[in-house]
This record gives C-alpha cells, sequence and structure tokens, in this order.
C-alpha cells in the first residue's frame, strides 16, 4: 500500500541548496502543468473519478488538490518574501478535497489554473536571489521553513501526485 500512495517515496533532501539544485526543481514546477494535462488526457469521468489506491483520492481530487496545494504555496512564497518569516495559515486539504469543487469539478478547471499558477510562480522563482531563498515562513504544525526547502518539497509534491496518476493508468491499461 505504501508504494501505491509514495510511488517515487517521501520526500527527502539532504544536499545544498546549489543554484543548480534550485534550477531543477523550478523545471519540475514549470513541467507539471503539461505533463499533469498529459497524465489524464482522454480519461472518461469514470476513470477520473477512479481512486488512485484503495481508500486514496480520485483522479479528479488529486487534479483540484494540487491546484489548491500549489495555490497556498504560490502565496506563501510572497508572504515570505515580503513579510519577515510570517506565520502561515494551513488549510484542511483532506476537507477540501470533499468539498464539491473537488469531488465534481470538471479537471479542466483545474488544469488551467495550474497552467496560469504555475507560470507565474516560475517566473518569480527565477528571479529570486539565494539570499531570497533563505527567506522563512511558519507554518503552526511543522515549524519553520525556508523557501529553499518549499521548493524542494513542491516539485517533490508535483512529482509525487503525477506518479499516483501515472501508475494508475499502467496497472489498470488506461
Amino acid at each position: 500500500m505504501e508504494e501505491l500512495r509514495y510511488p517515487i517515496g517521501k520526500y527527502s533532501f539532504s544536499g545544498e541548496f546549489t543554484d543548480e539544485v534550485r534550477q531543477g526543481w523550478i523545471r519540475d514546477i514549470a513541467d507539471l502543468p503539461g505533463q499533469l494535462r498529459q497524465a489524464v488526457s482522454g480519461l472518461t469521468e469514470e476513470q477520473l473519478n477512479t481512486p488512485y489506491r484503495p481508500g486514496g483520492w480520485t483522479v479528479r481530487q488529486v487534479v483540484h488538490h494540487l491546484a489548491d496545494s500549489h495555490m497556498n504555496c504560490y502565496i506563501r512564497f510572497k508572504l515570505a518574501l515580503t513579510e519577515d518569516v510570517p506565520t502561515i495559515k494551513p488549510y484542511e486539504e483532506a476537507e477540501w478535497a470533499e468539498l464539491f469543487d473537488g469531488k465534481a469539478g470538471p479537471v479542466e478547471d483545474s488544469l488551467q489554473l495550474l497552467d496560469f499558477l504555475h507560470r507565474r510562480w516560475v517566473r518569480l522563482l527565477q528571479s529570486m536571489t539565494p539570499e531570497q531563498y533563505e527567506r522563512a515562513f511558519d507554518h503552526p504544525a511543522n515549524g519553520r521553513t525556508t523557501l529553499n526547502k518549499a521548493l524542494g518539497s513542491y516539485s517533490w509534491h508535483g512529482r509525487h501526485h503525477l506518479a499516483q496518476i501515472t501508475q494508475l493508468r499502467i496497472r489498470e491499461t488506461w
């Protein structure tokens, strides 16, 4: 079950936050919208409403979750860049996924949102200095996080959920 939940493994990074590492993560964020669109291309409504694993979210919920989560992260970056270690507001992602728009909304809405959001986010990320990547925000439950760490985590986050969908397609031969 763990392989289905974490098809690329859990996030971990113990290296140095270099420009080269950051550029790879920025490429991951830039590429995600197109990769996600391709991953759900041609899926029927029934397939979009299929959980990627037993007890997991549906493909539709995963797509909407990516939009919700990445909007929140983009705002966290902007807050950390303009305020001194702001305390961010967490959100109940599992509950958001159960709202009508997450359970039944067209995936195209979130695919388009991610297209535009990631374009803006990538422009912001590419403009940042190494010192700006050291800026941080406080998460009430998870503690202080630098923008370096957040960038790595969200690079993984997109690849993680993309793999949940692509691995389901492989298992189901869709």
